[in-house]
């Protein structure tokens, strides 16, 4: 798997964390996030599922850190603009109100439209098809096809080139 699918990956699994349980200080969690993720990989590669539990975690490794790297902005930047992608959900979704959209999908949602309306880096199409190859991981194949219905239709409203980046 690709670093920036993994960190799209961690981003939606924090900000679905954000989601059901909002925390007071964002960079708090944002830290104790991170080193419950290496410390499960950690665990997982020893094959010993209490590791880390009052053991001082090694410092990050290149890979950890470059998923860091690119999913801390996405997650800051869907978190702070949430209520403008929820805008756009609640438009694109027929008889759909946010709280009824499971909360994997709607934070994939957010994410993608984040992406897609705020990182001219990131290509529209990219953003979509990463979301929907979430979705399908994280969710139900029917939420794929959900996911990419809402995404398609926000990408007929944007103002920039589908497939390329600025």
């Amino acid at each position: 798997m690709g670093k920036r699918r993994e960190a799209r990956e961690r981003a939606v699994q924090f900000l679905f964390q954000h989601d059901m349980n909002p925390p007071e200080n964002l960079d708090a969690e944002l830290d104790q996030f991170w080193n419950s993720q290496r410390s499960a990989a950690i665990a997982e590669e020893k094959g010993n599922a209490t590791w880390g539990a009052k053991t001082e975690l090694p410092p990050p490794t290149t890979d950890e850190a470059s998923v860091r790297l690119f999913a801390d902005p996405l997650i800051r930047g869907a978190i702070e603009h949430r209520d403008e992608a929820d805008v756009l959900i609640r438009k694109f979704s027929k008889n759909w109100d946010i709280p009824r959209i499971a909360a994997v999908d709607r934070n994939i949602l957010r994410l993608a439209i984040y992406e897609m309306l705020h990182r001219e880096d990131i290509p529209p199409v990219v953003s979509i098809n990463e979301a929907v190859d979430i979705a399908k991981r994280f969710s139900t194949q029917d939420s794929g096809k959900f996911i990419n219905g809402i995404l398609d239709s926000v990408k007929g409203d944007l103002m920039r080139p589908a497939r390329n980046v600025k």
